[in-house]
């Protein structure tokens, strides 16, 4: 069999992204909740009949490296799969990311056979949890969590809904139209998929997709086997943590392995040096632990290769059952799966390759979800007390240093690399019963170095009128994004509650009182490849903490002058710290 030219491959290539594209179109026009039609929390993608990742476009990193496993419980669970069908599925068993994330997948038959299915993915406002809110950070195992959990179940015969399913969501989902809304949507788009991937087929038949099916993986592994072809022999280990929490009171440490062979073209990530599943929802999903790992790595290389199941044949990520970067043992939680733990996997594991190899890599990046990104929830006293439940994405974390850039100002956060969007402050205020009161750039926040982290910001917001919750899980503020080959470390990441005439205090973990607001100061980005005044600079913020600001400012002026003025700013700092 001859194989397909170069121009035929580049185009069905393109074709297929395109598809993907006019999902994503449709789930960010037609969503109902704020975390899809302004943030643009989701991510479509299409996958091969024998479930191998084929095109995601600009799916999140987070959603789309291993969505072959959501078809994979698709196929395994249902031997009658037929034309019309849709099936819902959230379950992090069974290659989901985590139990907010909710899944549709419709198969897409051609010939009488089944070829190809589309995948749409987004985020929920609500999912049944125990509390008005996606993260469940404390909840001991799924049962104190309460999300329902759907394992590839049929919602769709014929084209037409199952009601008994409809209803179980509506009855249990805190807003049920917002939540129908957004599952039309998420149905649509996965619908345009189908459409336009039957179209495909009749206008190049099933022997030439079959041929560019394989061909397209095989060009894929090629252009990875030759970056890591040139990349340094070797095994690095490295080291991450994330702040104390709950069952982890001095932190969860992450540790990460990397082996790279340039001559067999492999690079293998070994995760299993991790402590054991904690009793907390932070644990990683088995696709979350993959995807993570894998999403620094290619934060670290060519970010040109194409990213699917080709791709994928020449990275192995190694986990182990019952650890907390690993595979989860039943029934430990994976509420929060997606963010801190997972985001502390990306950062630590391209933080490793910088590092150890000059070119390649990152600097740590911010980690967790603070009260910027914080799922509000509460009534609306404009809507006769309705109850209303969203995520917000206010604020924004700057992007880590490069070898050859500085941070990115909008990055957003490790597992999505600025794909998502954030909320417009009129649209928020007109749809929730909230005031937003700043948002602004946090001034000296980026970690210095040749290439700097781009800054952090500052976002304060709360209620207008009644009580509102907003919970958050916050990661930073005891380890902060660190740097690079000596680059400086970012500033900690800080919540506060704000009285309506008082000072900011720190924020506890209770919901903020009436006429209370949350603030956040998030962290920066650190930076990369210091010259010798960056170091100075962060040996000065280290001795300078817990005292006020200006002694900082005093002491970096001086350090900018001479070494007189470095040794009377330090003299300073002693005699302050001494009182």
């Amino acid at each position: 069999m001859s194989s397909l030219d170069g121009v035929t491959l580049a185009v069905i290539g393109n074709r297929l992204d395109s598809i993907v594209r006019e999902m994503e179109n449709t789930l960010l026009r037609t969503g109902r909740s704020a975390v899809l039609n302004m943030a643009r929390d989701f991510s479509c993608a299409l996958i091969t009949a024998d479930n191998r990742l084929l095109a995601s476009a600009e799916g999140l990193p987070v959603h789309v490296i291993g969505m072959e496993f959501v078809a994979e419980a698709m196929t395994d669970l249902h031997d009658d799969l037929a034309e019309g069908d849709a099936f819902l599925h959230n379950h992090p068993y069974l290659g989901n990311t985590h139990p907010a994330d909710h899944v549709i997948l419709v198969p897409v038959f051609a010939g009488g056979r089944h070829v190809f299915t589309a995948a749409a993915k987004a985020h929920q406002a609500d999912c049944g949890n125990a509390q008005p809110t996606t993260y469940m950070p404390y909840a001991r195992d799924v049962y104190e969590e309460g999300s329902l959990i759907f394992s590839a179940v049929r919602v769709q015969r014929a084209n037409r809904d199952i009601d008994d399913v409809i209803r179980m969501c509506r009855r249990r989902i805190r807003v049920p139209d917002q939540w129908y809304g957004d599952y039309l949507a998420m149905l649509g788009a996965a619908r345009i998929g189908e459409a336009r991937l039957k179209e495909v087929c009749d206008k190049y038949g099933l022997d030439v997709l079959d041929r560019f099916v394989e061909e397209w993986f095989d060009y894929s592994e090629r252009r990875i086997a030759h970056v890591i072809s040139q990349m340094p022999k070797g095994t690095i280990v490295g080291h991450g943590m994330h702040d104390p929490f709950g069952p982890a009171p001095d932190g969860i440490p992450i540790n990460v392995k990397i082996s790279v062979d340039p001559e067999a073209g492999m690079i293998e990530a070994d995760l299993t040096d991790n402590i054991d599943c904690l009793p907390a929802g932070v644990n990683e999903s088995r696709t979350c632990a993959m995807n993570n790992c894998m999403t620094g790595i290619f934060n670290s290389i060519d970010p040109d290769i194409p990213h699917n199941a080709g791709t994928f044949r020449r990275v192995k990520v190694k986990l182990r059952e019952n650890c907390v970067v690993g595979i989860p043992r039943f029934p430990h939680s994976c509420s929060v799966a997606t963010t801190n733990v997972g985001e502390r996997l990306v950062v630590t594991t391209q933080r490793t390759i910088a590092d150890a190899w000059e070119g390649y890599g990152l600097a740590e990046g911010a980690c967790g979800i603070g009260p910027g990104f914080a799922v509000v929830s509460g009534t609306d006293w404009r809507k006769d007390h309705d109850p209303y439940v969203n995520q917000k994405f206010l604020g924004s974390q700057g992007g880590p240093a490069g070898d050859e850039h500085d941070g990115w100002l909008t990055y957003g956060n490790a597992v999505t690399n600025g794909l998502m969007f954030r909320d417009s402050v009129e649209i928020d205020e007109q749809k929730y019963p909230i005031r937003i009161h700043e948002i602004r750039v946090r001034t000296d926040s980026e970690g210095a170095g040749r290439r700097r982290g781009a800054p952090g910001t500052r976002v304060t917001f709360g209620p207008k009128h009644d009580p509102m919750t907003g919970a958050y899980v916050t990661d930073g503020y005891h380890h902060p994004p660190r740097g690079t080959r000596g680059g400086g470390e970012a500033a900690s990441s800080i919540a506060f509650t704000v009285p309506g005439r008082g000072r900011a205090r720190r924020a506890s973990r209770s919901p903020p009182e009436r006429g209370r607001r949350l603030r956040t100061a998030r962290r920066a980005r650190a930076g990369a490849r210091a010259r010798r005044r960056a170091r100075l600079l962060h040996q000065l913020r280290a001795r300078t903490r817990g005292l006020p600001r200006r002694v900082y400012r005093r002491g970096s002026r001086r350090l900018a002058r001479d070494r007189l003025g470095r040794d009377r700013a330090t003299a300073e700092i002693l005699e302050r710290k001494r009182g």
